[in-house]
């Protein structure tokens, strides 16, 4: 049956609602998810945007720009799963153990004692899997089924037609996981005894949050410097965080908040939230200065820009702009200038060891989500899931993660772009602007004049166009190698 294409008017139209739909959902997020909110009331913006998740549009818009096509195929699945979504965050929301569930993970970082983290976390799986994966099951077989109608078998094929590198990237994390693995094992072992007691081996899904809480490293990074540190890093780059009207910091602690920090543009630039559950240490600092990078990415996001290149676009610019602003928080030289603390080598040794962790974990991440999307009977892959990142990592890992560890729509491949982006950029960068880049008003220019252009160009393009590099994943392992060497 043939489908006429939309008018430029009726694509003109689609955009002013996409942008009214996009904006409403991401206040609900923020209300719920910041603790402000009991439930997440997701039903009725869709009900108000009912003709841009209709299947027909998403058909209509096959031949439009990809971007809009992608937004009209993920609105019409959101769509079909929108009850699910609503119930898993309630449900998520009322679990509760000795404290409520989403606090349990912040609860395992905090506690020194370690069969008391490995009881916490057996509690945190169980409810996992008997609670929350029957939603996550059910959520999923719609969403199989309905991504045949969008003429696609699976969602791996579906993001391909998106112009998703899945395979090329695929090739690249394997590259990856090759390269570095006696890299990782070597320092991971190392991190883990020094820290921990324990060997690499031994340590278990419960010692993870334990690791990279290093409340050793607390007097370093005291959480009531942490705001001004952010701010007077901004004020190097020219930016006056306090008198940014359309920026909004909520670290306020609320027994309900995710612990998961995140940024809510809920009208871009006009609105843009910055949500963090603190929990102490230098984890608060680089969730807090990675989700400043989004916030002023999308604070400073033109105002005429398009609706792809505000709301939908390549992911990887802005988690790339994020992960800029994370690693100055283990940048020998953004240490010196703004804590002034000893030793800054073993603080940069100590990021490239977190660096390495990190993009391992999304590369199997990567390789379990193109197995797992094509596969005819999902509850299968739960043993795979710990194969290939327990293969990845080198210790135990949870099977019962095998749903929740999925972030949807092949976000997964944002972060490991980004991180590319991130090496490639940096060292431009302090080629351009010294190794103070941070502290410098003309990289501040720069920075905002990018900025500017949302997420309209790829992450490829922008590298591409400021410093004339093509966007690699091996520049992660030089970059890891080159915090190695401080």
């Amino acid at each position: 049956m043939s489908v006429d294409a939309p008018s430029s008017r009726e694509l003109d139209a689609l955009r002013d609602d996409a942008d009214r739909f996009v904006g409403e959902l991401n206040e609900e997020y923020y209300l719920h998810y910041a603790g402000l909110k009991e439930t997440l009331d997701i039903e009725p913006v869709y009900e108000r945007h009912e003709e841009l998740t209709r299947l027909d549009t998403a058909q209509r818009l096959a031949t439009a720009p990809t971007e809009l096509w992608r937004f009209a195929c993920e609105g019409f699945l959101g769509n079909l799963t929108r009850e699910h979504q609503a119930r898993a965050a309630a449900v998520e929301a009322s679990l509760e153990t000795t404290v409520a569930y989403r606090m349990l993970r912040p609860t395992i970082a905090n506690e020194p004692d370690r069969d008391r983290r490995r009881r916490i976390e057996e509690d945190r799986v169980r409810l996992l899997d008997e609670h929350l994966n029957p939603v996550y099951l059910e959520a999923h077989a719609i969403d199989r089924d309905a991504v045949v109608q969008l003429g696609s078998p699976n969602a791996y094929e579906l993001y391909k037609r998106f112009a998703f590198r899945l395979d090329e990237l695929a090739g690249e994390c394997r590259d990856l996981l090759d390269e570095t693995e006696s890299l990782w094992e070597t320092e991971g072992d190392r991190v883990f005894r020094a820290r921990l007691g324990i060997g690499l081996t031994d340590a278990g899904p419960w010692d993870v949050p334990r690791l990279f809480r290093a409340p050793e490293l607390d007097r370093i990074y005291p959480n009531g410097a942490m705001v001004p540190a952010l701010e007077a890093t901004l004020e190097g780059l020219g930016i006056d965080l306090r008198s940014q009207s359309n920026v909004h910091l909520d670290i306020d602690v609320r027994p309900r908040k995710s612990p998961r920090p995140f940024c809510a543009p809920i009208e871009v630039p006009g609105r843009v939230m910055l949500v963090m559950q603190p929990i102490g240490g230098k984890d608060d600092w680089e969730a807090l200065f990675h989700e400043a990078g989004h916030t002023e990415h999308f604070a400073h996001t033109s105002a005429d820009a398009t609706f792809e290149a505000r709301r939908m676009g390549d992911m990887a610019v802005t988690e790339g702009w994020a992960m800029l602003f994370e690693h100055l928080v283990t940048e020998p030289a953004w240490l010196n200038r703004r804590l002034d603390v000893p030793k800054v080598a073993e603080l940069a040794h100590d990021g490239a060891v977190s660096l390495l962790y990190f993009v391992r974990r999304y590369s199997a991440k990567l390789l379990y989500e193109i197995e797992f999307f094509q596969a005819s009977d999902v509850t299968e892959m739960r043993g795979r899931y710990a194969e290939l990142l327990g293969d990845a990592l080198k210790l135990q890992i949870n099977p019962e993660s095998y749903l929740d560890d999925i972030d949807g729509s092949f976000y997964v491949t944002g972060y490991l772009r980004s991180w590319a982006f991130e090496a490639q950029l940096r060292d431009f960068l302090r080629g351009e602007f010294g190794t103070d880049w941070f502290a410098r008003r003309p990289a501040g220019d720069l920075l905002r004049e990018l900025w500017a252009l949302g997420q309209g160009p790829t992450a490829d393009e922008l590298l591409k166009d400021v410093s004339g590099a093509t966007l690699e994943l091996a520049s992660v392992g030089a970059r890891v190698r080159d915090g190695l060497a401080q």
